[in-house]
């Protein structure tokens, strides 16, 4: 197995359980949004503020390409809206490549997101009423890229350990 993409809406664990699973699986863990702010040395708002998204989510799919085509193996964690966009969902299948959208309930992304609105510009300025409409929206406009991915792994009421032994579970 040469990659393994974690997906998901912001808030779903991504990070978390990639930083978890890259212990337990000695497989380093790269960021697509981490990367692409190394790659650019601007942040991803700075990106999106000086040229536009059309610029970036041309950048975040080139950047998306480099990882996958690299030879050693990777846990790559994409940003929310990355399979949405320059037919990213067709690049979760492939030869050597496991792809597992993380799904979360609008509830539980609703109750991970309002704790820590302010480090997400998205939703920093919404109110709880705003917020979950937003999410149900973005979910509802993002599912048919999401359940692109080739494993779906439902992480409402599960611990971080119990999500990343649900991972290992269809990975083998």
């Amino acid at each position: 197995m040469d990659k393994i993409i974690l997906l998901g809406y912001m808030g779903c664990g991504k990070s978390t359980i990639a930083d978890l699973l890259s212990k337990n699986i000695k497989i380093p863990y790269v960021d697509l949004d981490q990367y692409i702010e190394e790659k650019s040395n601007l942040t991803i708002s700075a990106l999106f503020e000086q040229y536009g998204e059309i610029y970036f989510r041309k950048l975040e799919h080139e950047l998306f390409k480099e990882l996958l085509d690299t030879p050693e193996p990777l846990i790559i964690g994409l940003g929310g809206g990355t399979p949405c966009y320059a037919n990213n969902h067709e690049l979760l299948k492939g030869e050597n490549r496991q792809s597992i959208y993380l799904k979360a309930s609008i509830d539980t992304l609703f109750n991970r997101l309002s704790s820590n609105k302010s480090k997400r510009p998205l939703i920093a300025n919404k109110n709880d009423s705003e917020l979950k409409e937003f999410i149900a929206v973005h979910l509802f406009e993002r599912s048919y890229y999401y359940n692109q991915a080739q494993h779906v792994i439902v992480v409402d009421n599960r611990t971080v350990e119990e999500t990343v032994s649900d991972v290992l579970a269809v990975l083998t």
